[in-house]
């Protein structure tokens, strides 16, 4: 066995394709299109890479097959912000093999501490704004959008190697038809509306897509700011990825509050085109536009990702009112189901009201550590 550092264009292609040797074609797991990983890992096209820098492996059994990958990660951006000497590993995937794992580990460790960083914390894809964990509950069930599916021995790898788990993510099942959820909504919205005169609820409009867009960079680096884990976007990464959003988006699933014109909150729920992806195996090309595009309208499942309120307006109950809009458009557009995800394990108001609005907890995925 024997560990590479990924230099060439050939290594880079074979670190890409290798998620395809995990999983069967029966497996839950959702191919990601080959290009938007090769967009996603290039340092000169993502944004993220200003602020940051990786290192890939591969590693190699005695016939040259490849077993396995990873990405030892430093993003200065959550160093400075979050004041914690911590890098990340991310893209793991691996053969059912302790030693070939434990390799990788380390390889991705030792970059790590030739860099003067102490602690790897992963994975995280490459950020904590992108998809993030082992999966650990719900391994029966392929993932939503933007959101990860691992194998359950990883679990057994990541431990044997010498991590430890530090954090718990839970994903939420909610179903959007069938219950009495308006009616309950609708008496804290109408408390709320006489409580904030100058409140207004907007849905995104595509005229005006690039202050809508301004508005949504402002709430989310206020409104999450004390998250576990958070590192605000940038201007470049925010229009990066809303440039990769924009043609996927349900306008009207994605809604704006503000106060006197000031924006405070956003909902921001996407429809599952991971439903879409799993026909394509990772290509557009050369039939995948038409099965994309057949299948787009088939998509009948949500994933609210996004949802918060600035600080000072907080328990005003604008939570409520987007939820209730949000809920209508969802019914209104033929959505039956939706995933609140990612919720963290100790964040108890959000669990609240996702149980509340009678979700469950589904799938979990577990944060490790090692220092």
């Amino acid at each position: 066995m024997k560990i590479v550092k990924v230099e060439t264009s050939k290594q880079f292609r074979q670190f890409i394709r290798f998620p395809w040797k995990i999983y069967s074609e029966d497996s839950p797991w959702v191919p990601p299109l080959i290009s938007e990983i090769i967009d996603m890992l290039s340092e000169d096209k993502n944004p993220f890479w200003l602020h940051a820098k990786r290192q890939l492996f591969l590693s190699y059994d005695e016939h040259n097959n490849i077993t396995g990958r990873i990405a030892a990660i430093i993003d200065y951006n959550y160093i400075n912000f979050q004041d914690d000497k911590c890098g990340f590993f991310g893209f793991f995937e691996c053969i059912d093999n302790v030693e070939t794992a434990k390799a990788l580990f380390d390889a991705a460790k030792s970059w790590l501490r030739g860099n003067s960083i102490y602690k790897m914390m992963g994975p995280m894809n490459p950020s904590t704004n992108d998809e993030c964990g082992f999966l650990s509950e719900g391994f029966e069930i392929s993932p939503s959008i933007m959101m990860s599916y691992t194998p359950e021995y990883y679990l057994n790898l990541a431990q044997k190697s010498g991590l430890k788990k530090i954090k718990e993510l839970y994903a939420y099942d909610m179903d959007v038809v069938g219950d009495s959820r308006v009616g309950r909504l609708g008496r804290v919205v109408e408390m709320a509306k006489k409580k904030l005169p100058t409140l207004k609820i907007k849905n995104l409009q595509k005229a005006t897509f690039s202050e809508d867009l301004k508005a949504a960079i402002s709430i989310y680096n206020r409104a999450w700011e004390k998250n576990w884990g958070f590192v605000p976007w940038t201007d470049e990464e925010f229009v990066y990825i809303a440039s990769k959003l924009k043609m996927l988006v349900d306008p009207d699933m994605i809604i704006i509050a503000s106060v006197a014109g000031s924006p405070v909150g956003m909902l921001i729920s996407l429809p599952d085109y991971n439903q879409v992806l799993k026909k394509l195996n990772g290509s557009l090309l050369p039939f995948g536009l038409f099965k994309f595009m057949y299948y787009r309208k088939k998509i009948d499942s949500l994933r609210l990702m996004v949802m918060g309120v600035i600080k000072e307006y907080r328990h005003k109950g604008i939570e409520a009112i987007m939820y209730e809009k949000g809920l209508k458009n969802a019914l209104k557009n033929g959505y039956k189901h939706c995933e609140l995800s990612w919720v963290l394990d100790d964040n108890i108001m959000t669990q609240r009201t996702a149980e509340m609005m009678n979700g469950r907890i589904y799938k979990k995925y577990a944060i490790y550590e090692m220092s």
